[in-house]
């Protein structure tokens, strides 16, 4: 396993390298993914890795989606996100719920590149609380639904061909069972984008509202089961938590990618800044950081695919490298002194991007949260 990994990671990286990081720095400055880049990483297979070969995917492990995702992450944060929204959280999550005439209708495109996909949960006023404070609303009208409601902070929004798209459908309640998630694709009657948002950081994958007014959705558009919402958003979350973990470790690498030739190329006081103690102790403590977040998450994909019920492992190994990547990307903007402040370097980049690992796919608060209740659960249970 161990020797096809490394083979696996090799390609990726030579592909990340040739034909993503050219590109990294414009794409951070135009706020723009070429969409040639999403058919490339389509004839790559990369946004099938998880989906059976009979759909057009790899039917690869999680363990192979998490470093791929790293790998991209590593020379473009913007795209390893953009990519993970895309691949795991809508294209992995509409195989697993959708039935076979969505699967052969979807994924085809979402797969190939032709088409990208978003996910959209969170609201204006909606966001760890989702569910108790959804107010996005489809109403069953016999042959079709009315859908009425604004999402916000939408990753990909901006140009995403078809959506899994969270609504409520009873009344709040029903609490869990009053969430249904729907396929909604570009141009159906009612559904219109807001303006891309300027983020701090991941920009080029584009950000915006989505509104529905008085949007007709087919009978055939319910991914899962109606008022089953809540199902398909916690089967996802486990396998998401762990696919963004490569986001942040691929943003740690790159820490260390620019670090290292600099403690060797800078000199000071006649030598090179790696020959002082306080900068090796830095170097080391960024080593010791991105090995452990790397153990952390590899053990949860292994465990993960044998066991896809442990949302605690995802949980904390998503809590632990997300804030490592922040500080990393801080170090190596400390070594690099004033260059390392420009906008124009790598490393103000690379904090930028790394922040959002602390926000999005459930906050960090939310993960300790969801780490205590599942350790507390298992705790209380009889032998």
């Amino acid at each position: 396993m161990a020797d096809s990994m490394t083979v696996f990671r090799d390609k990726i990286r030579d592909f990340a390298l040739q034909e993503i990081a050219p590109l990294a720095a414009e794409i951070d400055r135009s706020d723009e993914i070429p969409r040639e880049v999403w058919l490339k990483l389509g004839r790559e297979g990369l946004h099938g890795m998880t989906i059976p070969k009979q759909y057009g995917g790899l039917g690869l492990t999680y363990y192979h989606h998490l470093i791929a995702t790293e790998e991209l992450s590593r020379v473009s944060g913007t795209v390893g996100f953009a990519y993970a929204a895309h691949a795991n959280i809508c294209v992995d999550n509409l195989y697993k719920n959708a039935n076979e005439e969505q699967r052969k209708k979807y994924l085809p495109k979402l797969i190939s590149g032709e088409h990208v996909g978003a996910l959209a949960m969170s609201e204006p006023n909606a966001g760890s609380d989702v569910i108790g404070s959804m107010t996005c609303h489809a109403e069953d009208k016999g042959d079709h639904w009315l859908a009425n409601g604004t999402k916000r902070w939408i990753t990909n929004g901006p140009y995403a061909d078809v959506l899994i798209v969270y609504m409520r459908t009873a009344p709040a309640e029903q609490g869990s069972r009053s969430i249904t998630a729907f396929l909604i694709e570009r141009g159906m009657a009612g559904f219109t984008t807001g303006p891309k948002k300027d983020k701090l950081g991941m920009r080029g994958a584009g950000n915006c509202e989505l509104y529905f007014k008085d949007c007709k959705i087919p009978k055939d558009r319910v991914l899962g089961e109606v008022n089953q919402g809540v199902s398909v958003l916690m089967k996802g979350l486990d396998s998401e938590r762990l696919i963004l973990c490569g986001g942040p470790l691929g943003l740690m690498q790159a820490a260390m990618d620019l670090s290292i030739p600099y403690l060797h190329e800078r000199e000071q006081f006649g030598q090179p800044i790696g020959n002082f103690q306080m900068m090796q102790a830095k170097i080391a403590d960024m080593y010791t950081q991105l090995e452990a977040a790397r153990a952390m998450a590899y053990r949860a994909a292994e465990t993960f695919d044998q066991n896809p019920h442990r949302g605690r492992d995802s949980a904390a190994c998503c809590l632990f490298s997300s804030q490592a990547a922040t500080a990393m990307a801080l170090d190596a903007i400390q070594i690099m002194g004033g260059r390392g402040y420009m906008n124009d370097e790598v490393p103000g980049r690379l904090l930028r991007d790394a922040k959002i690992y602390e926000i999005g796919g459930g906050t960090n608060e939310i993960r300790r949260i969801v780490i205590a209740r599942d350790l507390l659960k298992a705790g209380g249970k009889k032998k």
